[in-house]
């Protein structure tokens, strides 16, 4: 098949978006695909490139003078990339299914999902409303809690509220775990733990928050759950399966976006030491989320088992990451699915799910 691999992006996890493209990469040049690979600048700039991957991986890409503007036109006739040449003469390459590699803003946020549905062309990952409310986490909340899943206590901040009476929001923000501490204060739309905060005292509450707006105009202060950061990962379309559960063992006092991709003593392992009940509580918890939200394709569902054994939810990631120390697919690789045959069903999922006529 004709694919594209779209990588890189505007959002705060760029880097992250060119590491796990290299591993999406080298698993469909395992497969034998002819793959079209579109690098977006960090300046919002669409190219197509015949990068190495390791130019990919540290960001050399940029350089090449070979790389060519490349534009996805809405007009579903197209059905693929116009490349243009250094005359500005364009050439259409027609593609069969585009794999996004993006994570955060306009990668995973529904915002490139629409283009793709204008333009008519099968996409790996779930769609434009399924996009968007699983980057809002403020939402996310609200849909996940049909299933009756456990969540920590929390209030959303909206910074035009914020602006107008600081010392109000920040009582609200304070009356979340009836004063305790620590509390967590992240954006309600970003990922990686980007703008993230454990919050200790109440001192530095007001600049966790006002750090988390330049972010988000949204922001959730949440209680500490105290336990183990636990995670599963989804696959499928109107009946996903989950893969076993993993955790994840982080060396700093959370697992934020220096503890995930900077820090190497942070690991992540399979879980062996919990009740099987329990063990498929959680992923029963995951599908239903996954459901709820109506995702496709692929997702990864995070919670907490706190100390008191409750399975706590957090947060779905519906373009969960393909790093070398990504949970994803290394779930799945434990469930017998090396990369090359997940990218494999990922593609078929994304052909069944968009056909349009």
């Amino acid at each position: 098949m004709n694919l594209a691999v779209i990588f890189g992006g505007k959002s705060d996890e760029h880097e992250v978006s060119r590491n796990s493209a290299v591993n999406v990469l080298t698993a469909l040049e395992e497969s034998g695909h002819d793959v079209l690979v579109v690098g977006i600048t960090k300046a919002g700039r669409w190219y197509a490139t015949k990068a190495s991957h390791e130019e990919i991986a540290n960001g050399d890409w940029e350089k090449r003078t070979d790389n060519r503007q490349a534009v996805i036109p809405a007009d579903p006739v197209a059905h693929g990339f116009l490349i243009f040449d250094e005359a500005d003469h364009a050439e259409l390459h027609r593609i069969d299914c585009i794999i996004p590699v993006l994570h955060g803003d306009h990668g995973e946020d529904g915002d490139i999902q629409g283009l793709f549905e204008l333009a008519e062309i099968p996409y790996c990952g779930p769609g434009v409303r399924a996009s968007a409310n699983a980057m809002d986490k403020s939402v996310t909340k609200k849909l996940a809690a049909v299933t009756g899943v456990d969540m920590a206590k929390y209030c959303v901040l909206k910074k035009y509220e914020y602006d107008k009476n600081p010392e109000e929001q920040i009582a609200r923000a304070l009356a979340v775990d009836d004063g305790n501490f620590p509390l967590f204060v992240k954006p309600s739309s970003a990922g990686s733990s980007v703008g993230a905060h454990k919050v200790k005292k109440a001192e530095d509450l007001r600049p966790a928050i006002e750090d988390a707006f330049l972010y988000d105009d949204k922001v959730l202060v949440e209680e500490m759950i105290a336990g183990r950061e636990i995670e599963v990962a989804l696959l499928g379309n109107e009946e996903p399966k989950a893969s076993c559960v993993g955790e994840i063992l982080s060396a700093d006092e959370f697992y934020d976006y220096d503890a995930k991709y900077n820090n190497p003593e942070s690991r992540t392992r399979v879980i062996d030491d919990l009740p099987e009940e329990t063990l498929n509580q959680v992923r029963n918890y995951a599908v239903e989320i996954f459901k709820a939200l109506d995702c496709r394709g692929l997702s990864r569902c995070d919670f907490f088992y706190s100390n008191d054994g409750r399975i706590v939810f957090n947060e779905i990631n519906t373009l969960p990451g393909f790093t070398n120390i990504s949970m994803y697919p290394q779930l799945w690789a434990a469930m017998g699915k090396p990369a090359p045959q997940l990218l494999e069903e990922l593609i078929q999922l994304a052909l069944e799910e968009h056909q349009w006529n």
